[in-house]
């Protein structure tokens, strides 16, 4: 019970963050749920709530449950555009209302990232299949070690001049190095 008012109380105060930040800007704005980077998992109640602030457009979302995401999308409805925040979720994400996705693998191969998304909105759910679980092992290895260490150094591997992480971030390890160079077919 007790856990339950603190995380009630937490969300009272994203929500008031949000109306402060959504007050003071006309840009529009992507809300960011990514527990896994911030400690915070935004409700789909507060979701409704901040869907209600007429600058706040979207959800970046990547708390990895389902339930919670297709929550949000049915009290939010129109309201709130949802982007699929994992890149194994993209096809589950499109199915249940979302919009698209706020992608790490499209940092190396957006076609592919494309090609999933164009393929579910054009009606051809086979092949957005075909190309989620044709993703998959690229995204595994692009999350063996903390983001962003895995995607820069892919990004190097294909001719891009990304360097080495900053500190405390590390440099990628040889071995995830070479299954990135195998899985991204650089010889």
């Amino acid at each position: 019970m007790l856990l339950h008012i603190i995380i009630k109380l937490l969300n009272y105060g994203l929500i008031e963050h949000y109306k402060s930040i959504a007050n003071s800007v006309s840009l529009p704005i992507i809300l960011y749920n990514v527990p896994s980077r911030t400690g915070m998992n935004i409700l789909p109640e507060t979701c409704l709530e901040l869907s209600k602030i007429d600058n706040i457009v979207g959800i970046k979302e990547a708390s990895g449950n389902i339930s919670q995401i297709t929550k949000i999308s049915s009290l939010c409805g129109d309201n709130l555009f949802i982007y699929s925040g994992n890149d194994d979720q993209i096809v589950p994400i499109l199915s249940i209302g979302g919009q698209g996705v706020i992608s790490v693998l499209s940092n190396i191969n957006p076609s592919l990232v494309l090609n999933t998304v164009n393929s579910f909105f054009d009606g051809n759910i086979k092949k957005s299949c075909d190309y989620q679980f044709k993703s998959l092992q690229i995204i595994d290895a692009l999350f063996k070690e903390t983001n962003p260490i895995p995607v820069k150094e892919a990004l190097n591997l294909l001719g891009f001049n990304f360097g080495e992480p900053r500190l405390p971030l590390i440099k990628c390890s040889e071995s995830l190095k070479n299954e990135l160079k195998n899985l991204i077919n650089i010889s």
